[in-house]
């Protein structure tokens, strides 16, 4: 299955995230490559969140993540919540339809 990982940041993100930006993104590079983090980035006008697509068995890997993200412990993070969703088109959907559906 894939989750979807959304955050909300506090309003000067953009700012405060410089002195964390090189750990979060080794902790998000380190999650790529154990297969967990297909794709994940910052909302933009206005940078007011992010969104991290995971693929996995359960929503326990981008639960994981964002308890150990440096955005979240530092409190650039103000909310996050965890999302399945059921991807039906595009590479490597989670679930396969028939071509009559």
């Amino acid at each position: 299955m894939h989750y979807l990982l959304f955050y909300e940041v506090v309003d000067d993100y953009v700012e405060r995230r410089a002195p964390l930006r090189a750990a979060h993104l080794r902790h998000a590079r380190a999650a790529h490559a154990r297969g967990e983090l297909l794709l994940g980035g910052a909302l933009a006008d206005p940078p007011d969140g992010a969104v991290l697509l995971f693929r996995g068995e359960s929503p326990a890997a981008a639960r994981e993540f964002a308890e150990d993200d440096p955005y979240v412990i530092e409190g650039l993070v103000t909310a996050w919540r965890v999302r399945e969703w059921t991807t039906v088109v595009g590479d490597d959907p989670a679930v396969i339809l028939s071509p009559e559906a």
